[in-house]
């Protein structure tokens, strides 16, 4: 999350090709909007890496589980927008999957 909130902020017109959608026009609004979803972007995966210094695995396997909600929700915006269904799927849909997976494993985790 770190990593693509941070080309969202550095090349939001770049990386806003790779989402699934069409890229947007490239004018000072879009680059804002963009620029918003990169900073939450970096927040979120900020906040993952404290919990995995700071609290046990149980704690973080939930907090991946609920995050899981932000890749799925981009995925099904996505195929209701009439975007990619491949990049909606193996993108979005793959890292919802593997949040999952790893949040109940780390739950689940001795």
């Amino acid at each position: 999350m770190f990593v693509i909130g941070s080309f969202y902020l550095v090349a939001p017109e770049r990386i806003a090709g790779s989402f699934g959608l069409r890229a947007p026009a490239p004018d000072a609004d879009t680059r804002a909007w963009l620029r918003l979803k990169g900073i939450r972007d970096v927040a979120s995966g900020l906040v993952v890496l404290l919990l995995l210094t700071v609290m046990n695995k149980h704690a973080v396997g939930m907090v991946l589980i609920v995050y899981a909600i932000i890749p799925f929700g981009d995925m099904a915006i996505i195929l209701a927008s009439g975007g990619s269904k491949s990049k909606a799927f193996s993108v979005h849909g793959a890292t919802c999957a593997v949040m999952l997976a790893v949040g109940l494993l780390l739950m689940h985790a001795v």
